[in-house]
């Protein structure tokens, strides 16, 4: 972002200047829309999110709450902040069901029966690995240790762990592929 670095302009915004609340977003708008939309992915989106940043924006302005040396990321804190209440929003609404159309019996079974199957497949590709790269594997992703605490375990450097991960998983996706 184009750096805001006239204290007097975001002074003069925060006592209600239409011309430095303009100039203000037309030295922010595209970089700020930008690091939106390489978020969200869609343009009608960033483009609602950017806009409810600059509305959010408006009352610390008003009170001097805006960190004058770094107002662009000042900018982004508050755009994350918008981003974040929008996918809680959606995870609170979730989508919509007819519960009374739905066969709960018949979807639970085949619940059941895709899980064992896919269980079952990410096993037997899991045997195509070496014992290095499935303890790899099994230390990073499905104990969620780092890449720091799994190169201590297993005594190995940090960018073999990285690449042996890396290996294991292309490993992994294309034994997969091929079992579907």
């Amino acid at each position: 972002m184009k750096p805001v670095n006239n204290y007097n302009e975001l002074k003069m915004a925060g006592e209600g200047s239409l011309r430095s609340i303009e100039q203000i977003c037309l030295d922010t708008w595209e970089p700020l829309y930008r690091f939106i939309y390489f978020r969200v992915q869609n343009r009608e989106e960033a483009e609602d999110i950017t806009q409810e940043t600059y509305l959010r924006s408006l009352p610390y302005l008003r009170e001097n709450k805006v960190p004058s040396k770094n107002f662009p990321g000042f900018m982004r804190n508050v755009a994350l902040n918008v981003l974040r209440d929008r996918w809680r929003q959606k995870k609170r609404w979730g989508t919509p069901a007819n519960f009374e159309e739905a066969d709960l019996t018949a979807a639970d079974e085949t619940d059941c029966q895709n899980d064992v199957a896919r269980r079952l497949q990410v096993e037997n590709a899991l045997a195509g690995l070496g014992k290095d790269q499935r303890a790899v594997l099994d230390l990073r992703i499905i104990k969620g240790y780092t890449v720091a605490e799994t190169a201590r375990l297993l005594g190995k450097t940090e960018a073999a762990v990285r690449t042996s991960q890396y290996r294991a998983l292309q490993i992994l996706a294309r034994l997969l592929d091929d079992n579907d």
